[in-house]
């Protein structure tokens, strides 16, 4: 047998390959794994020209592969963005803020967009108009909440043309002072286009950098092993211009995750038009194993999208929704094309369900893939339908962000099933995991598995009973081999397997031995794409590729690079122990913020009179809109 390009041994291999769950050595050929087993079998493919790397019994896993999620507008956008994604306090943010605005040239933003939520901050708090303005009373602060809200400080009211007279799209809100003018704070309500449209009016980065910070963004994924993603469209990402960049680096050989896209339609009352040019002119899986097409959706149509901002009411579809989904989806079924549709509720998705099981009477389905995104509260009479058209659910880790605000609205009892993700596999349906990231929940994928696993949030408040957790195994399915389901790539990808796609990932601890907490630390020490090192640090750095300069050189990427803290912070770390300092450090440096920390929500408060620290201890916010948390959280600090 030929010589294999790299052996990888000495491991703790989690394969996610029933037949052969565990092994210590892997080979490489080809971009392929040729070999799969114990070390001397393994090793004896390894010849004069085969990298050989000793894993040091450290824990391997096949790649991440994210179902849903949205690296191509994620890219073109990551050296723009300011992210607060992991850090502990809102001290740390805000000082994060005031740095970035000083860097910030005249006429760029800084903004904050998504990744974040306030439950993860010591403090329990989001921060305030007043503290934005007094931290940049110049340059444009814009600073998004997951889906429900953004806040804009002067500059940037002035900068996107808000005034008393600018009226609030359907669905949207801007909050006004007594003389009419607006405050800075706009709202969702719950439609999350404000949200897009006011973010849309920034500057944009040119293509140059545009294509430097799809780059670093791929390699923030690589950091945390991931290997391969389903890129679900999104709002203001428009096909073919946005999608040049991606098709540029992959071109070139530049790509270092995975993607199969699907095309999100951009023109409401215009879908079918859109699906009726795309059907003619993109061929379906059009592409190769490293960036290749994957049908329709997540919107298909906008009628149909139901917004998934538990702050407000569920949203109740228009009545001309089902005659708009059954002609794009009747379009679809008959040129063959899989689908997927944002479904947050089960009541939109029993909608959904009537329209497809009618189309499906008249064109059958017939084993075509399809998919449902979110589904935070199917029931299981709609798991059933899901089962019998051959469908498959994709759900994500919004939870982990919104928890408190569900079980809030909903009820603690509700929450326990949200989404239903036992009921799912129990009745056999197809489940892939995402993040959904970026602008409301974070890239990180162990957050979710955290989540999975843990039955919490981000905010550390238990949702789910034991009965509603799952293993970390079966967590682990569902962010590789599950995933792979949902670009029709699971013969190729998703398990350390001969014959799969060579990608895997070398973690720095123990995912199924380590305190659940330390979960959500886990990064990779090493992501292997194609049998290719893409990232790598502490032992392997030697095998780290050559770095890429980070523009522009006022780039926040440049001073934080992603999640908190960032993988430049840690590059110096070349040794294990150099790394267990590191962390110990770390960890020091952070409690020491969190008990320094003078908390503005101690004490009780002059305006509401209710006792803030109290308030600040409870699971879960109140129903009272006036109290400490409420819809928006207490006004003393949030206006």
């Amino acid at each position: 047998m030929k010589k294999a390009d790299m052996v990888l041994f000495n491991g703790k291999i989690h394969t996610v390959d029933a037949k052969q769950p565990s092994a210590t050595a892997v080979a490489i050929l080809d971009g392929k794994f040729v070999a799969v087993g114990d070390d001397a079998e393994v090793l004896k493919l390894a010849g004069e020209g085969t990298t050989s790397i000793n894993l040091q019994k450290q824990t391997v896993i096949p790649g991440i592969n994210d179902s849903h999620t949205h690296l191509i507008r994620g890219g073109l956008n990551y050296n723009l963005e300011l992210r607060w994604d992991g850090v502990p306090s809102l001290a740390d943010a805000l000082r994060m803020l005031k740095e970035q605005v000083d860097r910030t040239p005249s006429p760029q933003w800084v903004r904050v967009v998504g990744g974040w939520s306030e439950f993860q901050f010591a403090e329990k708090r989001l921060p305030t108009l007043a503290e934005i303005n007094e931290l940049s009373p110049d340059t444009p602060v814009f600073i998004m909440h997951l889906y429900d809200r953004a806040f804009l400080n002067r500059a940037a009211l002035k900068a996107v043309g808000y005034t008393k007279d600018t009226p609030a799209p359907p669905g949207g809100h801007i909050e006004r002072n007594s003389k009419g003018e607006p405050t800075g704070l706009i709202l969702a309500t719950p439609n999350a286009l404000i949200l897009y449209a006011t973010l849309a009016k920034g500057p944009k980065l040119s293509y140059e950098h545009q294509v430097n910070s799809t780059r670093h963004y791929m390699r923030e994924m690589n950091r945390f092993g991931i290997t391969s993603v389903i890129d679900a469209g999104g709002g203001y990402q428009n096909f073919p211009d946005d999608y040049r960049v991606i098709d540029e680096l992959n071109n070139e050989g530049k790509l270092t995750v995975r993607i199969a896209y699907n095309l999100f339609t951009q023109r409401p009352k215009q879908e079918l038009e859109d699906f009726e040019s795309w059907t003619k002119t993109v061929k379906l899986y059009q592409g190769d194993d490293m960036y290749r097409h994957n049908g329709a959706g997540e919107m298909l149509v906008f009628s149909a999208a139901d917004f998934e901002d538990f702050v407000q009411p569920r949203h109740e579809l228009p009545e001309q929704m089902e005659d708009e989904l059954e002609r794009v989806v009747r379009l679809l079924v008959e040129n063959r094309w899989p689908f997927r549709l944002h479904a947050t509720y089960n009541e939109s998705i029993t909608r959904f369900l009537n329209v497809f099981e009618k189309v499906n009477r008249e064109i059958p389905f017939n084993g075509l893939p399809w998919i449902f995104d979110h589904a935070e509260t199917i029931h299981e009479k709609n798991i059933e339908r899901v089962k019998a058209l051959g469908g498959g659910i994709a759900i994500q880790d919004r939870m982990v962000f919104q928890g408190e605000y569900f079980a809030n609205r909903y009820g603690e009892k509700a929450a326990l099933q949200t989404p239903p993700v036992k009921k799912m596999l129990e009745m056999g349906v197809p489940v892939g995991g995402g993040t959904d990231a970026t602008r409301v929940s974070s890239y990180n994928p162990w957050l979710a598995l955290y989540w999975l696993t843990s039955g919490k949030t981000l905010g550390g408040t238990t949702i789910y009973d034991e009965e509603g957790r799952l293993s970390r195994e079966t967590a682990l399915e569902l962010y590789t081999r599950g995933s792979a389901w949902f670009s029709n790539e699971q013969q190729k990808k998703g398990a350390i397997k001969v014959g799969q796609l060579a990608d895997l990932a070398v973690l720095d601890r123990d995912y199924f031995s380590v305190d659940e907490e330390q979960i959500k630390a886990i990064e990779a020490d090493m992501t292997i794409l194609g049998g290719k090192v893409v990232y790598a640090k502490g032992a392997f750095s030697s095998h780290n590729p050559p770095p890429i300069p980070i523009l522009p050189d006022w780039s926040p990427t440049k001073i934080y690079n992603g999640y908190f803290p960032g993988s430049n912070h840690l590059a110096p770390a070349n040794t294990h122990q150099a790394q267990a300092e590191k962390r110990k450090a770390d960890q020091t440096l952070m409690q020491q913020q969190i008990a320094n920390a003078v908390h503005s929500c101690m004490g009780s408060c002059r305006v509401h009179g209710h006792d803030h620290n109290q308030a600040r201890m409870s699971n879960l916010p109140v129903n009272d809109y006036t109290a400490f948390w409420g819809a928006l959280g207490c006004s003393c600090f949030a206006f």
